[in-house]
């Protein structure tokens, strides 16, 4: 058996290594999270890990159409690489035909709750507070969504992009507790514009506790500049919050870009 990893390549772009199957999230490895390469927020730290050294991906999992999440370039490099056609993609509903109009095939559509199985994992599309658009006067015409991976003896929550809300217990008490979750902690200011959609370092701690993680990762933070608070603020507002709802500090962890997170294997699930 091998171990299971979690690398951080850089905003909600996290490398799983679980039972031996490849599993990428919002793979975003451009220098813009734009629909242009030479304007829009620019990438401040490069991918921890290039996409050439990525290892073959079994499986990508999108959690809905913005350009920092679904990132064309990233997704054809990744499609033409060698194997690149072996890779199954999971997309929330209404995806699928921006996919094939790419020319990318081995595209699963799944509404909030439908589950997908793929070799020895139970994948499931869940419920978060967030929207959709791509262009003009095309709001929330496709579907946004977490992600919960599960394998005989390990459980991983895929928070995407959201905003704090009541289903994050419902998660919890229905696919948790969760051995690892992936959670935003950044793009939070100002609140007023920010709160329904993008969750704030406090708040992820709470969806932490909501969906019984016993451990956590920060994502989506320190990579593109897109909001009103310092870059490397959410770290420090985290540890604040840990503190404050007296959570321990290694249950919920900032990585470096490119770290990995390694969990020993387990003898007898």
């Amino acid at each position: 058996a091998r171990e299971t990893t979690l690398t951080w390549i850089g905003h909600a772009t996290m490398l799983l290594q679980l039972k031996g199957i490849n599993i990428l999230t919002d793979p975003q490895y451009s220098e813009r999270a734009s629909p242009f390469q030479w304007t829009g927020p620019r990438r401040v730290v490069p991918p921890g890990l290039a996409l050439d050294k990525t290892p073959p991906i079994h499986l990508v999992i999108i959690s809905h159409d913005h350009y920092d999440s679904l990132d064309r370039p990233s997704l054809r490099k990744l499609y033409a690489r060698k194997g690149g056609g072996e890779t199954t993609f999971l997309v929330p509903l209404g995806l699928k035909r921006w996919f094939e109009a790419e020319g990318i095939r081995r595209v699963i559509e799944l509404d909030w709750w439908d589950q997908y199985d793929y070799r020895d994992l139970k994948i499931t599309a869940v419920p978060v507070q967030h929207w959709s658009q791509r262009r003009p006067f095309e709001r929330n015409k496709t579907l946004w969504a977490g992600w919960v991976v599960q394998s005989a003896d390990f459980r991983f929550f895929f928070a995407g992009d959201t905003g704090y809300a009541g289903i994050f217990k419902e998660i919890g008490s229905k696919l948790g507790p969760f051995d690892l979750s992936a959670i935003p902690i950044g793009a939070y200011e100002p609140r007023w514009f920010m709160r329904t959609f993008h969750v704030n370092p406090r708040e992820a701690v709470r969806i932490h506790l909501d969906v019984r993680s016993k451990k956590s990762v920060a994502m989506h933070w320190g990579t593109f500049p897109l909001t009103d608070e310092p870059l490397d603020e959410p770290p420090g507002k985290l540890a604040e919050a840990l503190k404050e709802l007296r959570v321990p500090e290694e249950a919920f962890q900032v990585l470096q870009h490119g770290e990995t997170l390694t969990f020993p294997v387990r003898s007898n699930p």
